[in-house]
């Protein structure tokens, strides 16, 4: 099979091309940059050079290509430039490009989301499809609500005539290289000389390690039945106290409780996603296509090490 794959030489993409080529398929992959270009070159992908802002370059990989996964999206206006939704509405229209030129294909169609949070329980695939109350009005939600709908979108490309499914992926994709929620942790902890965990430290993130996400995606290019909602999720939920003392212990600092009123100013942009407990279930996933992860937990893989060797200057 033939794969346009957007976002391949990112953290998941440059794990989910290796994947694709070992199991026989030929990559194409979308780069913005040289270094991109080469890197996606050296793992024996072709390469689209263009943009998610490059809307008839993804028409026309999408329409030449056997199917096509979604991984990019625009993290560092999301976070660091402070627009979610200025990032989730050039998602959208990505998305939106991609799916009209593969409707009619019954082409495989796998973009990336992530896992909700469900108040007071452990989410399922089942959850997180109906847009939150108010998201209209608040900013903070405005983004995430955006989300949502282009992965409605894309699900409902199911009726016409697309394989389309929706990946979501839980809020830690854990490995060596990591430079996402938890080495930023680990970072915040160097700094302050303490390991915090947000208030009681029982608000839970459900993780992966990256090698297991990204098979997850050549899973349902494979086999996902059209308009599935899938979760790469391999532990349901790991406290945020067991996270900080792992890091304490490795970083011998002390592990403290921060409260919610001082956790902005000591977690930065991290203190919202850390406010809420949001554990996710993959059993109905599983059962649907037979995906196991293979590869370490999260406190197993902070036990390795990798996440607190100094940095390099």
């Amino acid at each position: 099979m033939r794969v346009f794959v957007t976002g391949a030489s990112g953290w998941i993409g440059s794990a989910v091309v290796p994947d694709l080529i070992g199991a026989g398929h030929q990559v194409v992959g979308l780069a913005r940059s040289d270094a991109s270009a080469d890197a996606l070159a050296a793992a024996g992908a072709a390469v689209v050079r263009g943009s998610l802002d490059d809307l008839d370059v993804l028409r026309s990989a999408s329409a030449a290509a056997d199917g096509v996964i979604h991984l990019a999206f625009n993290h560092e206006l999301a976070f660091a430039g402070g627009d979610f939704k200025g990032a989730a509405d050039a998602d959208r229209r990505a998305v939106e490009a991609m799916g009209e030129a593969l409707t009619g294909s019954d082409k495989p169609f796998a973009v990336a989301s992530g896992t909700p949070a469900e108040p007071g329980r452990v989410a399922t695939e089942r959850d997180g499809h109906e847009i939150p109350p108010g998201a209209a009005d608040d900013p903070a939600l405005a983004g995430p609500a955006a989300r949502i709908a282009t992965a409605e979108w894309a699900l409902a490309l199911a009726s016409r005539g697309v394989r389309s499914s929706v990946v979501r992926l839980p809020r830690t994709n854990h490995g060596e290289g990591d430079k996402g929620f938890v080495a930023n942790l680990v970072s915040t902890a160097r700094d302050k000389g303490v390991a915090g965990y947000y208030g009681d430290g029982t608000n839970r993130w459900p993780a992966v390690h990256r090698l297991d996400s990204a098979h997850m995606f050549r899973v349902a290019l494979e086999k996902a039945p059209a308009g599935s909602t899938l979760h790469a999720v391999a532990d349901e939920g790991v406290t945020l106290r067991d996270i900080a003392e792992v890091i304490g212990r490795n970083l011998d600092v002390p592990t403290v409780s921060v409260s919610p009123e001082d956790a902005p100013e000591h977690f930065g942009w991290l203190a919202m996603v850390l406010s809420a407990d949001q554990p996710a279930s993959g059993v109905v996933t599983r059962e649907l296509t037979g995906w196991q992860p293979t590869q370490p937990g999260l406190i197993d893989d902070l036990g390795k090490g990798h996440y607190f060797r100094t940095p390099s200057v």
